[in-house]
Formats: C-alpha cells, structure tokens, sequence
C-alpha cells in the first residue's frame, strides 16, 4: 500500500492507509504501507493519492504489468490535480478499480472512469475516553494541519464575530507546515482569545479531545472525504462544515451544518446557533445518530 504521507505522520492519507492496513490484516491478508514501490513482490498494489504516487504505479506496472491496482482519490487529486496533472489522469487509467471517499467524487472523474469507482465510507473506532472541557465553555474541535486548503484559520476569524457573551472557544490541533503559517496561528491566538492552536497532537488525544467537544469544525476548501468527520461522528459529535462536495458526500445534500467554504460571518452566525439554539443543536446530533452506523469498520 503506497502513501505519500512518512510513517509516524497524522496526515490524512497515512492515517487512512493505517486504517486500511489494519482491517485487511483482520481478514487475513499480509500488508506493508510504503511511501514508494522499488519492485517487491506482491499480489496487488493500493496507491493513495494518484498524482503523487504516481512513478510507484509506473514503475509497478512496467514491473507486474498484469497484477491488479486500485488508486484512492484524494481531494487534491478529484478537486484539483485531474484537471492539471497528466500523471494523475494516467494513474487513473492505469488502475483496475478506483476508491473514492464519498459518493459525489464519481462526478469529478471523466465519464469513461466512472464505472470501476466505487465509494468506501471512511470508518472510525470510538474513543476510549472522552476529555471533557470545563464547565461553562462550548468547545469546538478542529482536526486540520495548517495548510492552505485547509483554510485553517477560518474558525478564528469566526470567533471574532461571536457575540461578547458567546462561551465558544475553539481548539485546533495539527501541524504547521510552514514556519510563516505557525507565525499566523500565533498571531490569531494572541488576537482572539477564544481560539486556541495546540500543534500536533498524538492521535488517540486528539480523538479524546474531539470526543469531549460540543462540534468537530470542517473549514476546508476541498476534500475528498474527511477522516474527521467520520471520527466525529463515530464519537457522537455533530459536525459543522464548509458546503463542500466532499462533506456533502457524506453528510448529505440536505444537512443543514453547512456554511460557504471561507465565510467567517456565516460561521459565526452558524456556531452561535448552535450554541444559544438547543433545538437546533438537537438536530444536528439527531442527524448524526442516522449516518453514524456507517462509519464503524
């Protein structure tokens, strides 16, 4: 299984080739993840993100040119990359069976490669333990490493837009993966006191965090399908995110936590809701317990 993402990362793709590799060896199938394929035989090769791994999947076809191989799109490769990489769309011709994250990414690819996609719902085991905030405060998770796409910063100008007596405080864990986007999350944190930028975080603490939260925070501009959300919802968290097609995929057309993707003023009016409007709340937690079931492995 190749990624993209170094072991002992939390990117997205390592975490859903963890994931992955984890469930195929339950069934009985030896697995090793890599970032690159350098010849090593095997039955079958799964790549993660087809632009970037894309020489491993030449040189694994120049090598095994009959063996099966499955690509899995990310955001990047469906909202961006097959428009401008032509190593993208060849990975993608190249594959036997194509992985998608959600449903709506059919619509992204070219009508010939529709029919061997299939969309694989990303599961999520419950947390053990749950850290609470304290008492009095409404705590808003963001699960998102500090990356343009990300649009990572949203929430905290969202804060400022909050009513003087809002309780909200928002935690976001993850990395930054420049030095001049650490020197803005600081900035923000001095700026607004209701937001709170921790880093990195070992993964089962950021589970326990979110598990603890009032909402899991989708900001990005594009994503293939979030392992946050199912991890928020397998942990009984609503979820608020930017009306984008890979959330819409999961959460469906009709969820009514969806704000425009960059809209600070309309992210403040939605996390104000949630928190003065209890009815409202409800809903959204209602509507979580109706897809959760499908994000258990």
């Amino acid at each position: 299984m190749i990624t993209p993402a170094p072991a002992g990362s939390f990117h997205g793709n390592r975490v859903t080739a963890s994931r992955w590799a984890r469930l195929l060896r339950d069934l009985g199938h030896r697995v090793r993840i890599a970032q690159d394929y350098r010849g090593e035989p095997c039955d079958l090769l799964v790549a993660l993100h087809a632009r970037r791994s894309y020489e491993a999947v030449s040189f694994y076809k120049k090598q095994r040119p009959g063996a099966p191989l499955i690509v899995a799109l990310t955001g990047t490769d469906l909202y961006g990359d097959l428009r401008k990489s032509r190593n993208a769309r060849m990975a993608l011709e190249w594959a036997d069976a194509l992985v998608l994250l959600q449903p709506l990414g059919a619509a992204a690819l070219p009508a010939h490669l529709r029919g061997k996609a299939r969309a694989i719902i990303q599961s999520a085991v419950k947390p053990v333990r749950a850290i609470h905030a304290p008492r009095g405060e409404f705590r808003v998770c963001v699960l998102a490493h500090l990356r343009p796409v990300k649009d990572p910063l949203l929430a905290a100008a969202a804060c400022r837009n909050l009513p003087d007596a809002s309780r909200i405080r928002v935690l976001h864990l993850g990395r930054a993966l420049t030095r001049g986007m650490e020197k803005k999350a600081r900035k923000e944190m001095a700026r607004e006191p209701r937001y709170r930028w921790l880093g990195e975080v070992p993964r089962p603490r950021a589970l326990s965090i979110l598990a603890g939260s009032r909402l899991l925070l989708l900001t990005s501009r594009l994503e293939g399908g979030a392992n946050a959300v199912s991890e928020a919802l397998a942990a009984g968290v609503p979820v608020l995110s930017s009306r984008i097609p890979g959330s819409i995929g999961i959460l469906g057309d009709g969820y009514p936590g969806f704000f425009p993707a960059g809209d600070a003023r309309a992210l403040a009016r939605l996390l104000d809701r949630c928190e003065s409007d209890t009815a409202f709340y409800r809903r959204l937690r209602d509507l979580r317990f109706q897809s959760s079931i499908r994000r258990r492995p």
